[in-house]
């Protein structure tokens, strides 16, 4: 598996169930830009007025959001960063953990060492990972991690070729 050069091809390579979970956790607490942002979305892709879109059950609106295969790059990150504190924070909270970071719940926490990871330390870390997740879910994390942070998690690059 290769690692994504965007957010938004990781949205377009998730499956329409993954997206849905992913819109639904955004939706839950949006950043007020992007909910802008998500809003104007749907509107262009169904072809309504804004208002009947913001009138949408959450429910609705996640569904539609989900249907969109780009969205834009920040909305595609804020969506992307929802799915994994949702549905996958046990993943999240498995590999720092295995890292031995600070976290609470699978977030890092304000003081956590911010340089460069040991990448052996990593390597273990992601391969005892991948033995209790899906494959496809411990690479869409490490893909976004990558995006967020490249120098802090420039280990994980290697971990493309054994996924």
């Amino acid at each position: 598996m290769r690692f994504e050069a965007t957010a938004g091809r990781i949205w377009k390579a998730l499956g329409r169930d993954e997206r849905r979970q992913a819109a639904a956790a955004f939706l839950q607490d949006p950043i007020p830009e992007l909910y802008a942002t998500a809003l104007g979305a749907i509107v262009r892709a169904r072809h309504m007025r804004p208002q009947a879109a913001r009138a949408m059950a959450p429910e609705e609106q996640a569904s539609a959001l989900a249907a969109i295969l780009d969205p834009g790059e920040p909305l595609a990150g804020s969506l992307l960063v929802g799915l994994h504190l949702s549905a996958r924070r046990p993943l999240l909270a498995a590999f720092l953990d295995a890292l031995g970071l600070p976290h609470e719940d699978g977030v890092m926490k304000d003081d956590a060492d911010a340089t460069a990871l040991d990448a052996a330390r990593v390597e273990s870390a992601a391969q005892d990972l991948a033995k209790h997740f899906p494959k496809e879910q411990v690479a869409t994390y490490f893909n976004v991690l990558l995006l967020q942070d490249p120098e802090r998690w420039a280990a994980l690059e290697k971990t493309q070729d054994w996924l």
